[in-house]
């Protein structure tokens, strides 16, 4: 086979991988899902070089390069930095339409996605308008919780 062949006709496969797996989250993100669920409280952890706080926390700053030790609580409320409305099914996610927002809680450096709640998706023109950057969103926290991202989510204010 010569090379324009080749490049003319690629050989495709198709395939699909469905494995389930459980893994250790480690220390800082255990810490922080006991918080969720015990407390229904949103904790960063503090940088002691920068001051930033991050949320969801890292046991190390990524701008620094240096530990962090204090645990911050942080919102409820917060400001919407970027979102996204979803109308196609993803294998694993709610039915559609749902939406996903990046959102600096009060008192956090940095942004944690979660789903927004509580919101009529069904125009997406009205919908992308009260979901703009700089809106405000609270944490809403489900009255039976797991210790997972998933026991809160935001709610427009």
């Amino acid at each position: 086979m010569n090379q324009k062949e080749q490049t003319e006709a690629p050989l495709i496969h198709s395939g699909e991988w469905k494995i389930h797996y459980d893994y250790a989250v480690g220390e800082t993100a255990t810490q922080f899902f006991l918080r969720l669920r015990d407390q229904g409280k949103i904790a960063g952890k503090k940088c002691p070089s920068c001051q930033g706080v991050l949320v969801p926390p890292r046991a190390f700053c990524e701008r620094c390069f240096v530990q962090t030790e204090e645990w911050v609580d942080v919102g409820p409320e917060g400001t919407i930095e970027a979102f996204t409305i979803v109308y196609e099914p993803f294998d694993g996610l709610p039915e559609p339409p749902y939406a996903v927002a990046y959102v600096t809680l009060d008192g956090a450096t940095t942004a944690m996605a979660n789903f927004v709640r509580a919101l009529d998706l069904s125009d997406p023109e009205v919908a992308a308008r009260q979901l703009a950057v700089g809106n405000r969103v609270e944490a809403v926290f489900a009255d039976a919780r797991e210790g997972a991202v998933t026991d809160f989510y935001y709610r427009l204010m």
